[in-house]
């Protein structure tokens, strides 16, 4: 896990969030997923500078239409957000699952 995960995993594990179960690298058809959700059918990914790459800027979105064909949202967060400001990241993160539950 880089850095930015590890920080959010540690927001995130044991429940510390509507006391909704999160996975890490967790697997979907041919995708590890960052983290997942499963009682809200939510992944969220954590994207660091690679991203911002053509290439992988394609690959993210045939990955998010696979996932969203399937069921399960994707919010997406940079680095630098899961970095600078947790907090706005995490209410997001909470949020999204209150609506999906």
């Amino acid at each position: 896990m880089t850095r930015a995960e590890i920080f959010f995993w540690e927001r995130v594990r044991n429940k510390q969030i509507l006391d909704v179960r999160f996975k890490r690298q967790y697997g979907i058809g041919p995708y590890i997923l960052d983290f997942f959700v499963p009682k809200a059918n939510l992944c969220i990914e954590i994207d660091g500078g690679i991203h911002d790459l053509d290439e992988v800027k394609r690959k993210d979105i045939n990955r998010d239409a696979f996932l969203e064909r399937n069921g399960i949202h994707v919010l997406r967060f940079k680095n630098s957000e899961i970095e600078n400001d947790i907090d706005r990241v995490v209410e997001s993160v909470k949020l999204k699952i209150q609506k999906s539950l």
